[in-house]
Order: structure tokens, then C-alpha cells, then sequence
């Protein structure tokens, strides 16, 4: 089975059967091996009420290569980079642990799981871990101003939302006035 035609099967799956609190949307028609998630943190997480948005990036030699995913949206979390396009520290995704057999909707699952269980023993964001393990109020509270900055409203995936547009739409404004 060739590279599109798994991520196609895959794709279909997940659209016919969603996984929880997750939304899959290709931002462009022709480029199937680029999806857009859109995850609402599990209500029983620190991140309740966030939608975060993910960066779904399936390599050519996808599935014996494992996706790149990566946060859009910025998150206070000890296993997700914190900065604009947070890296993600689980173990399915790693190189030497990927199996070809593993799906996509699997990943996503343990990513949501991520959001209620962080995993502070094998983190990316060691001073995060720290007070996650050390200072747990002050990490939730955290967190929380987090999700309240960055996690709230419609997600960005990136330059096509944002500024720019922004600054277009302040222009066509300008336009209709004069």
C-alpha cells in the first residue's frame, strides 16, 4: 500500500468514525499528507476548556516513518515545547519505537491523553516538569493562564491566520470608510 493511499484510508477512518474531542481538516485539498487538528482539551484535564490546534506532517515513506506532529497553538505542558511550534515528546512518535502498524487515530488518543497525564519523567520542558513534580499549584495556575492566553477562541495553524490577516481585513475597513 503506497504512502496517499494509507493516509487516505486512515483519513476516511477517522472522518467516518472521530476520535473524541477531535477534529481533522486538510488545509489544502491537494496536498493530502497535511492535516490540521483541532483538539478540545478532556474536560477532566488542567487544560479544560482549551482547543488546541496540531500540525499533522506524514512523511513520504510514511507508515514505515512516523508522522511529524507539532502544537500550533502554545501550551504550558512538560512534554511539548514551549514555543510556537511545540515539538511533542511521546514515545510512539519516536523513530526507534514507531511501528508501521500503529494508525494515526492511536497517536492523536495518546496525545489527548497527554493533555490529562503529562509524563514528567521524560520531558522536553525540564523546568516545567520540575514544578509540575515540585510546585503543582503554581504549574496548574500556569497551565490555566496558559489556555486562557493561547487556547481560547478559533485555532491558528499558522501565516494564513494571524497578523497578515488581521492587517487585511483592517485595510478593506480602511477601504469602506473613505
Amino acid at each position: 500500500m503506497s504512502s496517499s493511499k494509507r493516509i487516505t484510508k486512515e483519513l476516511n477512518d477517522c472522518l467516518t468514525s472521530p476520535p473524541p474531542s477531535i477534529t481533522i481538516t486538510l488545509p489544502s485539498e491537494s496536498n493530502i499528507s497535511l492535516w490540521h487538528i483541532t483538539l478540545t482539551a478532556p474536560p477532566e484535564s488542567i487544560y479544560s476548556g482549551g482547543k488546541f490546534g496540531l500540525i499533522v506532517q506524514f512523511p513520504p515513506e510514511y507508515p514505515f516513518k512516523p508522522p511529524t506532529i507539532t502544537f500550533a497553538t502554545r501550551i504550558y505542558h512538560p512534554n511539548i515545547t514551549n514555543e510556537t511550534n511545540g515539538s511533542i515528546c511521546l514515545s510512539l512518535l519516536k523513530t526507534d519505537n514507531w511501528k508501521p502498524s500503529t494508525k494515526i487515530v492511536t497517536v492523536l488518543e495518546a496525545i489527548r491523553q497527554l493533555l490529562v497525564e503529562p509524563q514528567p519523567d521524560d520531558p522536553l520542558e525540564t523546568r516545567i516538569a520540575e514544578q509540575y513534580k515540585n510546585e503543582r499549584k503554581e504549574f496548574e495556575k500556569e497551565a490555566r493562564a496558559y489556555v486562557g492566553r493561547y487556547a481560547k477562541g478559533p485555532v491558528k495553524f499558522g501565516t494564513e491566520t494571524g497578523a497578515a490577516t488581521t492587517g487585511g481585513e483592517g485595510q478593506q475597513q480602511q477601504q469602506q470608510v473613505s
